[in-house]
């Protein structure tokens, strides 16, 4: 698949939803994964600030790489870079949904401003420029990565709530069992492996 179509951006949004998918396959942003999952308003919120960081951050970590630290041979500082556009990012985020929902900003706590230091937003826009991903590649896997981790978390808060009525063995409460069913989640997606070709 010729990696400049626009065919080929679908394949990688698709793939970074699924078959990819950066929390299930990579195991990144599994701490706040573990914490926020408990409760569905608080995955769902949390799961958008991600989509919409991620979004953005890959597309101006991408222009950033290519068109000022490329040309200026400065690729060394690209994860120092990266980071310090990525903070500036969830500032603005946080800064939105204190003013639009005090109870979502309350109940999101210190995951919020964390999302600066989530691996998987990092990890996002470190893949795209290891994988060469052009601007628009790089879009659609910054979002579909987002998109991604975001419906693994409100999944998991979705089973969490079923569970809290469940007998679950003693040893296996809390982190225990979250890791399980994370498992579980990721075979089933993986499953998805093989249904489009992005190489």
């Amino acid at each position: 698949m010729n990696p400049q179509t626009g065919l080929y951006a679908f394949a990688v949004f698709f793939a970074a939803i699924f078959t990819n998918n950066i929390l299930l396959t990579n195991y990144l942003g599994m701490c706040s994964f573990l914490a926020i999952s408990k409760e569905i308003k608080a995955s769902v919120g949390l799961g958008t600030a991600v989509i919409f960081v991620m979004s953005c951050t890959s597309v101006l970590n991408w222009l950033v790489y290519y068109y000022i630290l490329k040309p200026l041979d400065l690729e060394y500082l690209y994860f120092i870079v990266f980071i310090v556009v990525i903070a500036a990012f969830v500032q603005l985020v946080e800064m939105v949904i204190e003013r639009v929902s005090e109870s979502l900003y309350a109940s999101l706590g210190i995951f919020l401003p964390l999302i600066t230091v989530n691996c998987a937003i990092l990890g996002a826009c470190l893949f795209m420029i290891i994988r060469e991903y052009n601007l628009l590649s790089s879009f659609a896997y910054g979002t579909g990565s987002g998109i991604g981790w975001a419906m693994a978390i409100i999944c998991m808060a979705g089973i969490r709530n079923k569970m809290a009525k469940s007998r679950v063995p003693k040893p296996l409460e809390g982190a225990g069992i979250t890791l399980i069913i994370a498992g579980i989640m990721a075979l089933a997606f993986i499953g998805f492996t093989g249904m489009i070709n992005i190489n």
